[in-house]
């Protein structure tokens, strides 16, 4: 049950009571806006415990999890008497959990909104090869290190996943198994899964081998990314570079999307199909941002001319620093450990915005600083 709730995206924090022992909050400010009674062999027990509930909060919704859906009439009898508004049946599936959740919102809306997690920011490459998954590594442990956000690293990439090369962690779990778990998968199941690198960043492992896709159901990797979204501040996202309309609920959730580019016409020719496919989507066009990787200093004409080309700001650029860039790719090591490296406050400072924190980096103006822009999602 707990799963399924936590898959569903719609619940901010669950509480457990064991009937008839636990007791109750004296307050109605302390009581969940849903209550679900896991009816056993004796549901007595449950339907004196909703009684206490609404004499509490009269106004909670009560819904009964029962393995018989239609319930016996003597048993719908006494629990509309309790005040139990609907029934599910056993075992609980996320989707028809989802879509009650859904309706019981809808009955809130005019008292009070259901919270929103908003903390998915996925990152996607224009083409292969242009670091997308070197940005999405080096901005989780900025955000981790930097911005003091719990912050998980999801590797969603296709065919195979690469950022524990880029850390140098050798996960034993991974998205395959989140999926083939998935009637378990709850915050508790999934931090089992993790692999935490020494800056605390925590990742969950992609494939191994390309054969590995065949098994995993794309439409069903949202209900990962909810569980995540339980237990993070913040949820990175790696797709890589391929993705199709299987991706669409995930890219449509997400608070934002990074889309990495470099300055060549081969990236600017994709990145422009990628900006069009997002927007067939139904992508509000400023929640797709675009970083340009590899800008090599003194660019900037060109930057404004692609700018001028798609009709849309850029996000950031990350200069240009090979040397660097690619000891720490084969040393799998983050930026972040050379701490004065323009490379390396680039990405503090793009992961700041991120979460609203000022860098703070002391570092010369440039002309590129009027390119930047953060707005949030709207």
């Amino acid at each position: 049950m707990l799963a399924a709730l936590e898959q569903t995206g719609l619940v901010a924090s669950v509480l457990q009571w064991v009937v008839p022992t636990d007791r109750l909050p004296d307050s109605a400010d302390h009581m969940p806006d849903v209550v679900f009674l896991d009816l056993a062999r004796d549901p007595d027990p449950f339907f004196v415990f909703a009684n206490q509930l609404r004499r509490i909060k009269p106004a909670v919704k009560l819904i009964a999890c029962s393995a018989a859906v239609p319930p016996q009439p003597s048993l719908l009898l006494e629990a509309m008497r309790s005040g139990v508004q609907d029934f599910l049946g056993k075992p609980v599936q996320a989707e028809s959990l989802k879509d009650l959740l859904l309706r019981v919102r809808e009955d809130l809306h005019t008292t009070k909104d259901f919270p929103s997690q908003d903390k998915l920011i996925v990152v996607m490459g224009a083409k292969g090869g242009v670091g997308a998954t070197t940005v999405a590594v080096n901005l989780g442990v900025q955000l981790t290190t930097f911005a003091r956000k719990r912050t998980v690293l999801l590797d969603f990439a296709r065919p195979l996943g690469n950022i524990h090369l880029l850390l140098d962690l050798h996960p034993k779990f991974g998205i395959r198994d989140a999926v083939e778990g998935l009637e378990r998968l709850d915050s508790h199941f999934l931090a089992g899964l993790l692999t935490k690198h020494k800056t605390k960043l925590e990742v969950l492992g992609g494939t191994t081998q390309p054969e590995e896709w065949q098994s995993i159901d794309v439409n069903v990797l949202d209900r990962v990314v909810n569980v995540a979204q339980n237990s993070f501040d913040v949820v990175l996202l790696d797709i890589g570079s391929q993705f199709s309309g299987e991706w669409a609920a995930i890219l449509r959730s997400a608070r934002m999307i990074l889309i990495v580019s470099e300055a060549n016409v081969p990236s600017l020719w994709t990145l422009e199909r990628r900006l069009l496919a997002l927007k067939g989507f139904g992508i509000p066009q400023d929640r797709a941002r675009i970083i340009i990787n590899r800008w090599h200093k003194g660019d900037d004409e060109v930057l404004k001319s692609i700018q001028k080309d798609i009709n849309r700001p850029i996000f950031a650029s990350l200069p240009n620093d090979f040397r660097k860039a690619s000891q720490a790719v084969n040393l799998g090591t983050p930026l972040m450990e050379n701490h004065n490296n323009t490379l390396t406050n680039r990405y503090r400072q793009i992961a700041g915005q991120l979460v609203g924190i000022d860098a703070s980096v002391d570092e010369k103006k440039s002309p590129l600083s009027s390119l930047f822009s953060f707005p949030s999602k709207k």
